[in-house]
């Protein structure tokens, strides 16, 4: 592994155990046993690596999002692991949704970022969720204010939970993945056909 590589593991890893705002650059060269100098080299503030650890988890939520818009016959399974997958990659990188709303102060490229995603990130959702709707897993008589409405609760325990659960029910990565990715999941149940409400409760809610 490269030294850049070593420093955005290490710093990842730092960031998400100890804290974003406790870690400095002098405590992940000191942790890999580099000189302050040789990290430097690479990224002159901790800024820099947090807008590098954003874009991987930009990417990796761009992977996921267009695996599942290729898939033709989508089903409650595929929505169940696409919601599941979401939350363990945002487990990944905890910090940056921990302490969102001071990195995007902070730091306004991400801010800008952030604002584009969100918009391109809905236009997604809903063409994801019409696919939904076209293999009779969702419900076709859906109002549009509702479907938005839903799109943005999505979006905002998406962004939340993992502070949700440092505060509150501080579950460890496995137990936190499971229960806020049904809890997710549950946003959907209203909409779902009667015959995927009840796979659904027989296969995810009497199996938790």
């Amino acid at each position: 592994m490269k030294t850049k590589d070593k420093i955005l593991f290490k710093a990842l890893e730092l960031f998400n155990e100890i804290g974003y705002t406790t870690i400095t650059t002098r405590h992940i060269a000191a942790d890999l046993n580099i000189s302050p100098g040789n990290l430097h080299y690479h990224f002159r503030h901790s800024e820099d690596i947090i807008k590098i650890l954003f874009a991987e988890l930009v990417l990796k939520m761009d992977d996921l999002l267009n695996g599942m818009k290729k898939k033709e016959l989508k089903t409650l399974e595929d929505l169940y692991r696409f919601t599941f997958s979401t939350c363990e990659i945002f487990y990944s990188y905890r910090f940056i949704f921990v302490n969102f709303v001071d990195i995007l102060k902070k730091i306004p490229e991400i801010r800008s970022q952030y604002e584009e995603i969100h918009a391109s990130r809905k236009e997604e959702f809903q063409l994801i969720f019409s696919g939904f709707q076209k293999n009779n897993i969702l419900k076709k008589n859906v109002p549009d204010f509702i479907l938005d409405g839903l799109i943005q609760q999505i979006f905002i325990i998406a962004d939340n939970w993992l502070t949700h659960n440092r505060l509150i029910l501080k579950l460890d990565k496995e137990a936190a993945v499971h229960h806020y990715t049904l809890l997710q999941m549950n946003l959907f149940y209203p909409f779902l056909n009667k015959e995927q409400q009840t796979l659904y409760e027989h296969h995810y809610i009497t199996r938790k």
